[in-house]
């Protein structure tokens, strides 16, 4: 992954570029230059470039690895408060443990929009097959954590036993 030093580099490089084309623009404007206005359409993109590369630079892109998380998909989001992440019915209680303070992780934005409180919810299922062609969801636990602080001290995860009692055993 790139680090914010690296963006950094990139901005400056392009910005060089960015220049080196402005002048190239106005030597060809000076000329009469036949291609003049593609130099400004490609000094225009290098701007809009090099801006971008400089955001980069300023802003931490940072993903937290949590040790023993298993796999897990992304079911549904509502955008706001609620989340369901698929993990697979193998999986034991302290995979799901730090699987849901992975997804936890994962899913923070601080776009997220919250009408009736501040909390997400983060839910944890997986699908059994109790007889051929029929599937249920087993809810295996859930997460939750605050919409506004990143580094939430009070996440609160939850592991029902109950439903890991109802998965297949190997």
């Amino acid at each position: 992954m790139l680090s914010q030093e690296s963006f950094a580099l990139y901005a400056q490089w392009s910005l060089i570029a960015t220049v080196g084309f402005a002048l190239l623009a106005l030597v060809a404007f000076r000329l009469g230059w036949g291609f003049r206005f593609r130099l400004v359409g490609v000094t225009g993109f290098m701007g809009v470039l090099t801006f971008g590369l400089f955001a980069l630079s300023l802003t931490p892109l940072t993903r937290v690895s949590i040790p023993g998380a298993a796999r897990y998909t992304l079911v549904y989001d509502t955008g706001a408060q609620q989340t369901v992440i698929a993990v697979a019915p193998e999986i034991t209680p302290e995979e799901l443990t730090a699987t849901l303070e992975q997804a936890a992780s994962d899913l923070f934005s601080s776009g997220r929009l919250g009408r009736n409180g501040n909390q997400l919810l983060i839910r944890a299922r997986t699908l059994i097959h109790p007889e051929a062609g029929l599937s249920e969801p087993v809810f295996l636990g859930q997460a939750t954590r605050s919409l506004t602080d990143r580094s939430d001290p009070q996440m609160r995860i939850q592991v029902f036993p109950e439903a890991f009692d109802r998965l297949p055993k190997a």
